[in-house]
């Protein structure tokens, strides 16, 4: 069976991939990880792009992996997408869902709004509880400060630049939720036309959290690009 590693998603976790994690494994061998800082993984100084994918790189040397088809929910598909780019040779095939390729500076500051902590504790305050179980013993609001720091860097430089996506080889699979209120579909199928061997796919009924998302279609979707 292949190797196949899910990413979570910003200020996630990957017991949020379980349930996926779960459904995949009959066919595959399906790793979780979490990101530095992330689901009570110790705390580096800064969040980035480029430290996530080293862990990922990290991970698949601790466990003897040569090579593995990544998915990346949300942030983890722009990690994915990083490694690919920048370590080809460790990359088989690149599936993302509901991943936010465009970035500027208004974009990152559009995210950065829903990222106040104080705000959350009032008006969201089951989803501050959520958190706080999800990353302790690390503060959530150190994890929340640090994902919003990271967006206003690649609001300022993009990781990924434009013609990044024209040499990216590997057969890539992008999905995104018809009613993503956070991921507009010009912005994935833009990515889907500069990446030369790209499929796109739109979930019915699907929002932008993991949570909401179908994960027997989901999976359904995962098993049938992975079979060739």
């Amino acid at each position: 069976m292949n190797q196949l590693v899910l990413l979570h998603g910003a200020i996630g976790a990957k017991d949020q991939l379980l349930a996926l994690q779960s459904a995949l494994t009959e066919d595959h061998f399906v790793h979780t990880i979490n990101f530095p800082g992330h689901g009570g993984d110790a705390m580096p100084g800064i969040f980035t792009i480029p430290a996530f994918a080293e862990e990922v790189i990290a991970y698949m040397q601790r466990q003897g992996i040569e090579k593995a088809n990544i998915f990346g929910y949300s942030m983890g598909g722009y990690v994915a997408m990083y490694l690919a780019k920048h370590h080809p040779q460790k990359v088989n095939k690149v599936l993302t869902l509901a991943t936010k390729f465009y970035w500027d500076e208004a974009v990152a500051a559009k995210e950065i709004n829903m990222l106040q902590p104080e705000i959350i504790e009032v008006k969201i305050p089951a989803f501050a509880k959520a958190l706080e179980q999800r990353h302790v013993p690390n503060n959530w609001k150190e994890v929340m400060q640090k994902t919003a720091a990271m967006l206003a860097a690649l609001g300022k430089q993009k990781v990924l630049q434009t013609g990044d996506y024209e040499s990216i080889q590997h057969a890539c699979l992008l999905m995104l939720g018809d009613r993503d209120k956070m991921v507009t579909l010009p912005e994935t199928v833009d990515v889907y036309k500069e990446l030369p061997n790209a499929q796109l796919c739109l979930l019915p009924g699907t929002s932008h959290p993991i949570e909401q998302v179908d994960i027997p279609l989901l999976a359904f979707h995962i098993k049938h690009f992975l079979q060739y």
